[in-house]
């Protein structure tokens, strides 16, 4: 029987993801002191750039925040940066796979 309970708690996760985006836009929006709501920002449109219009300067406090928030270590070189910050549901999705706190 707990075999079949198992498929039960594979939704659980995007709900719980859903609930991450939410939480991170609104640390965004705290920390970047934007005028926009957090349930505004498109969880799919880019950060950078086009989208929420941020620049390398925004990301960086982003990635204060994220690291005091959620212990993870972001590092200015890294490669894999372009895609974390990509849109709001890459970070999430990052911060959800590497998260310590």
């Amino acid at each position: 029987m707990s075999d079949k309970a198992s498929p039960l708690r594979q939704p659980a996760p995007p709900a719980d993801n859903a609930a991450l985006q939410r939480e991170v836009a609104g640390l965004i929006v705290a920390a970047l002191n934007l005028d926009v709501a957090a349930a505004d920002i498109d969880v799919q449109a880019p950060l950078y750039g086009d989208g929420l219009g941020l620049d390398s300067i925004d990301i960086l406090e982003i990635a204060l925040v994220v690291s005091k928030q959620y212990g993870i270590q972001l590092r200015a070189d890294s490669e894999e940066n372009e895609q974390i910050f990509r849109s709001l549901a890459y970070l999430a999705d990052y911060i959800a796979a590497h998260r310590t706190k």
